[in-house]
């Protein structure tokens, strides 16, 4: 099987040698198709991540399609298309138990803890794969990181009344303004790049942007929101 592997800092390597994955219960084996490149992955590719040993391969954004599945109580067969949630929780820890499980003590993230999706095939439990046949396979890649706006919007109770303030417009500070738009608040945006405050007005709908490196920054905001300055941020 073909992948590709980072096996030291700064050094990527095409492998057609990758031993298959094994079906086994409660697992499916996916097809990866597509690949969203994420800034931890270039962290880790650059010696910077932390929770990282090499050789690993990288890749937690990704859609496919599931090519062998064993009996399942998600509806899922062979041929679906998915979407996949590269956070494996423990299931037994207390905050497993309690359902906080992004605070799991055993927390393994595909393609950090474990190798990931830069690979032809893919075994992942049924219980993390998503059903996206409504959506194209490039769709399916965004799930992951627009999944953390969502998150963040629906833990701020973002309400239509609102102002919201997003500082940083790349992908994550995109998917939050998206869902801010969507839950009804005005958003502004705030980031360093010109060119990037211009992407948040045309894709996320973004109402105001401002310059963070303007000298009267702060003064814009006061004056867009009447000196009330934003509920959230």
């Amino acid at each position: 099987m073909k992948g590709i592997v980072c096996e030291e800092m700064e050094s990527f390597r095409m492998r057609d040698d990758l031993p298959e994955p094994e079906l086994t219960e409660g697992h499916a084996i996916v097809a990866i198709r597509r690949i969203g490149i994420c800034g931890t992955d270039y962290h880790a590719f650059k010696g910077q991540q932390p929770f990282f040993q090499y050789p690993r391969i990288l890749g937690h954004e990704l859609s496919g399609v599931i090519t062998a599945i064993g009996g399942n109580d998600r509806g899922l067969s062979a041929g679906d298309r998915v979407a996949i949630i590269p956070y494996l929780h423990c299931g037994k820890c207390r905050a497993c138990r309690i359902g906080q499980t992004n605070c799991c003590a055993e927390m393994r993230v595909i393609g950090v803890h474990q190798d990931g999706g830069m690979r032809e095939r893919i075994s992942v439990p049924v219980s993390h794969l998503l059903n996206v046949n409504s959506l194209s396979l490039d769709e399916a890649a965004l799930v992951e990181p627009l999944a953390i706006g969502a998150h963040a919007v629906r833990r701020g109770g973002v309400r239509p009344s609102d102002t919201v303030l997003v500082i940083g417009s790349g992908p994550i500070g995109l998917g939050v303004m998206a869902f801010a738009k969507h839950a009804g608040a005005r958003v502004i945006a705030m980031d360093i790049s010109r060119e990037r405050l211009d992407f948040c007005a045309s894709w996320a709908g973004a109402d105001d942007r401002i310059d963070a490196l303007a000298p009267n920054a702060k003064e814009r905001l006061a004056v867009l929101t009447d000196g009330e300055y934003p509920a959230l941020v």
